[in-house]
């Protein structure tokens, strides 16, 4: 049975007003699209800019309990596209069983993937330059976002964007992210690469995404191993990390669509 319902999982940085292109795109093609936000993010970007306590105190558990739970509930497996942080929740998703298919952009590592491309480094500075931004949530000026998420549009409408969709981040999740791979045992963001039972997976990778670049892309995609599933990954020269957003997001929006229906289980 062909999936009816796709679940948008939105990245750090954002809430989900950044899937609104894609949500009026899927709609408008007859699918019912499902964009939860985190637990305590249900509240407008002004909201969460105003008070970002919500922000500072999730953990990556209660995100991935909060999507288990709407998948759950649904009548049968949907569709999963994840962007940044919600690339690695999909992963995971997927792993835990939900889904019947998904799709990663520009996704975030998950533990196991230790590459660490220059200007990842400087992307996350603002965050990781102080173990202190562990109890805080982080924001970014107007220029650090224009470097990380929009480096490829006009200063005009990355300015537009940074106003109408920037929050602050989870200083604690993504000091755990870079702390995973150097803590025994199996850290929030495990994934069994191995997983026969996955749901087939696509990775979305923007040539030119300062955040989450390609490399980090091409490391997590040759961590998976298994044969009875499907992985695979794609590159697109020229684009950001903002592939949701960018011009010309409706080739994204559609691949991405294409590529799961085609290899739903």
């Amino acid at each position: 049975m062909t999936p009816d319902t796709i679940v948008l999982v939105h990245g750090f940085w954002v809430t989900p007003r950044s899937w609104e292109h894609w949500i009026a795109h899927y709609e408008g093609l007859g699918y019912t699209v499902i964009a939860p936000a985190y637990p305590g993010y249900e509240v407008e970007v002004e909201a969460l800019n105003a008070d970002s306590t919500p922000i500072r105190d999730i953990t990556v558990p209660e995100i991935i309990a909060h999507y288990e739970k709407v998948i759950g509930a649904l009548d049968t497996p949907p569709i999963l596209i994840g962007h940044s942080a919600g690339g690695a929740f999909v992963q995971i998703l997927l792993d835990h069983g939900y889904g019947a298919a998904g799709v990663a952009i520009n996704s975030a590592p998950t533990e196991g993937v230790r590459v660490i491309p220059p200007n990842q480094v400087k992307a996350t500075f603002p965050v990781l330059n102080n173990p202190a931004n562990r109890k805080k949530a982080i924001g970014y000026t107007h220029e650090q976002w224009h470097y990380a998420f929009t480096n490829t549009f006009s200063e005009e409408e990355s300015r537009r964007l940074y106003e109408r969709y920037h929050i602050p981040a989870s200083g604690g999740i993504l000091w755990d992210s870079v702390l995973a791979n150097f803590r025994p045992g199996k850290q929030a963001t495990w994934v069994d690469y191995a997983n026969d039972r996955r749901a087939p997976l696509l990775l979305m990778s923007g040539g030119e995404d300062h955040l989450m670049p390609p490399a980090i892309q091409r490391s997590n995609y040759k961590h998976y191993k298994s044969d009875q599933t499907v992985t695979e990954l794609k590159v697109y020269p020229g684009r950001s990390h903002l592939m949701p957003a960018e011009p010309g997001w409706e080739t994204i929006a559609d691949d991405a669509l294409a590529w799961a229906v085609d290899h739903a289980r």
